[in-house]
């Protein structure tokens, strides 16, 4: 089975994290594909795949070979993002020859080439698209098919190879991925995470990341007799945001550019609630960035009165290139993998995170392979079945080239 068939599979069963729960994981769903999982692992011969109590997949490929090998890990991430629907996926296959792709004809929906420059790279692919009401799950269920593909693959040729480790977590997009991860059960030395974009693509930087959340006071008066009374909590939330630099937001930055993200909003005139991701690899920008919020709040503090705004936050995971950097064979693996199936390695940083930033500063280090999709968290998201044949290839001679 090519990985592309498993991942078809797994688009069937909606994961969608859940951040305002404080169950592990956050949604019971998830353990529907865990369970699933662990089941298929079992099946192509791998006896001690698990779930644990907190809804981590766990398997290992033992080593058949006499020699003294490192233990390898494999790490990708079961839910996906709330940014789209992820529930009655309707995906198809299309091949692409150019041109924009009609999602779904009735409601208009088009990927466009003027919005999607990058289209032109899979001239002669054929790509998974959805209907453009949902997502695909690409991030990270390709990551998924991509390593069970690999491993089987493996197992069943007999080449020489060592111990390989499996490992599928919940609630990475929602920063959780980490919290309940056993290293020390798990036992490799380094892995990596496969929940990266486009094919060729090899991580070890990202940002450092924190989630701040502002909630806003206001008193609430009569309209009518509101003049120097009434204190609208929504728009001291709205002077709040204005505040910040305009030009430091996702839609205006690229490469090593940190930014914050406004990612959600309610309020009246009583309360309002904002909250914000702030992110940037630069360990100093990113404590700016930090303080900027702080600033703004102990000014309006200032301004509107004593306790009118709370601000709280919290660090969610640094840039893993320190750890890397003090383990490069691991990059120079990876990329002696992809030169040797015909891609060309393309190191570039994460504009975001993994499981591997958090794991590399518990002690397993873990850079990022690619997954071979685009434009995840959207119902304009795409993964190439030819990409995703490659890669697999590329995990398949991480593993046999330890052995060699």
């Amino acid at each position: 089975m090519r990985a592309y068939e498993r991942f078809l599979k797994y688009v069937a069963y909606p994961t969608m994290s859940c951040d305002s729960s404080d169950t592990v994981p956050s949604t019971k769903k998830q353990l529907v594909l865990a369970n699933a999982l662990c089941d298929e692992l079992k099946r192509i011969g791998l006896k001690d795949a698990i779930v644990d109590e907190y809804g981590y997949v766990y398997a290992t490929l033992e080593s058949n070979s006499d020699k003294e090998l490192p233990t390898v890990g494999f790490i990708a991430h079961m839910d996906t993002s709330d940014a789209a629907p992820d529930e009655k996926i309707i995906t198809k296959t299309v091949g692409y020859y150019g041109g924009d792709i009609v999602l779904n004809e009735d409601k208009g929906i088009v990927m466009k080439v003027s919005e999607y420059p990058y289209l032109k790279n899979y001239r002669g692919d054929h790509l998974i698209v959805s209907d453009g009401t949902t997502l695909i799950g690409a991030d990270d269920k390709a990551g998924i098919a991509e390593i069970i593909t690999a491993v089987h693959n493996i197992k069943s040729s007999g080449v020489e190879h060592g111990t390989i480790k499996i490992g599928f977590t919940p609630d990475e997009e929602i920063g959780r991925g980490s919290d309940h991860f056993n290293v020390e059960y798990f036992g490799a030395d380094y892995a990596y995470t496969v929940d990266g974009g486009p094919l060729g693509e090899l991580e070890y930087e990202n940002f450092n990341a924190a989630g701040a959340r502002v909630v806003v006071h206001g008193i609430s008066i009569h309209p009518g007799s509101a003049k120097d009374k009434m204190k609208n909590a929504s728009t001291i939330a709205i002077e709040f945001n204005d505040m910040l630099p305009c030009n430091e937001v996702p839609e205006k930055t690229e490469g090593y550019e940190g930014f914050h993200l406004l990612s959600s909003m309610e309020g009246g005139i009583e309360l309002a609630k904002l909250r914000y991701i702030i992110r940037d690899h630069d360990k100093d920008k990113f404590e700016l960035k930090k303080k900027q919020f702080q600033d703004i709040a102990d000014a309006l503090n200032e301004k509107y009165g004593k306790g009118t705004i709370e601000l709280s936050i919290g660090d969610s995971y640094k840039n893993m290139k320190e750890i890397i950097e003090q383990h490069m064979y691991i990059i120079d693996n990876a990329k002696k993998a992809m030169l040797e199936v015909g891609v060309e390695p393309k190191i570039v940083p994460i504009r975001g995170g993994t499981d591997g930033a958090r794991l590399s500063f518990m002690g397993l280090p873990c850079p990022n392979l690619c997954t071979g999709g685009e434009n995840f968290h959207s119902r304009f998201e795409f993964v190439s079945i030819q990409s995703m044949d490659k890669i697999t290839e590329i995990i398949e001679r991480i593993i046999t080239n330890i052995a060699k």
